[in-house]
């Protein structure tokens, strides 16, 4: 799983790094949230293939994902790319794409975010609703309150095999297999510019913060930290065995 991929920078990286840690690692799915791949805010259809054909499987997103509004009609084509879940039903697109034996879902967290439907409650309509139910489920939960990540986490423990949060940027140290053969990790980071406030410009960003007045911000230029994580997972029982922090640097 690659946190998300932050402008031309962060797509770059994708490019420059995902091909080989295919190879390196041996992954059989790359899964990348891509909603601040264009320009750092939302992603069009041009950013979203170039990330697919970068070596990445499956695009996930979250509250920016409305950004840029051509990519409205592209949601709801056969594309490997997800809204939140938890959006109103007749939302365009889906919130969930099922590739071969793995089940990913992307779901929106409700603390300081939009007031969506509840992530909780719709996991378990989801996964109640499920027919055919494939071995292995991972869910992004695209969020901000670290706490309502570890409780998504503890909630889903030994039902899902991956509990994997986006969204702050910023990489956490607490990756682990939760009882019942889940990997959590709070926050996966970002791929985006090194010396930033979360891709963004140092300066526009402290512009913002000393004159409170809204300004435009840009991504950042520079090294680029790529953050993400591995997750070993067991193909017929769905349970993950390991998580650990594949994080690298790129010019």
């Amino acid at each position: 799983m690659v946190g998300d991929v932050v402008g031309r920078p962060g797509r770059r990286a994708v490019r420059a790094l995902v091909p080989a840690l295919r190879k390196e690692l041996g992954l059989d799915l790359v899964i990348a949230n891509g909603e601040n791949s264009a320009g750092g805010y939302g992603i069009t259809p041009a950013t979203a293939q170039e990330l697919l054909e970068s070596g990445v499987d499956v695009l996930t997103s979250g509250n920016h994902i409305w950004d840029q509004k051509e990519i409205v009609p592209y949601l709801d084509q056969e594309v490997p790319l997800l809204r939140p879940l938890n959006f109103p039903p007749g939302t365009p697109g889906r919130g969930a794409l099922r590739l071969g034996g793995v089940m990913v879902v992307n779901l929106m967290g409700r603390v300081f975010m939009q007031p969506l439907e509840h992530p909780f409650l719709t996991m378990d309509q989801f996964l109640n609703g499920l027919s055919d139910r494939p071995p292995v489920i991972v869910v992004d939960f695209h969020a901000e309150a670290t706490s309502e990540k570890q409780a998504m986490g503890w909630y889903l423990a030994g039902r899902v095999s991956a509990v994997l949060g986006t969204h702050t940027h910023v990489p956490t140290a607490d990756a682990r297999v939760l009882p019942g053969g889940t990997a959590f990790v709070t926050d996966v980071g970002m791929v985006g510019p090194r010396d930033s406030v979360i891709g963004d410009t140092k300066e526009s960003v402290l512009e913002r913060f000393l004159t409170l007045l809204p300004n435009r911000l840009e991504v950042a230029a520079g090294p680029v930290r790529f953050s993400s994580v591995l997750v070993e997972v067991d193909s017929a029982t769905g349970r993950a065995s390991a998580i650990q922090r594949i994080d690298r640097e790129v010019e």
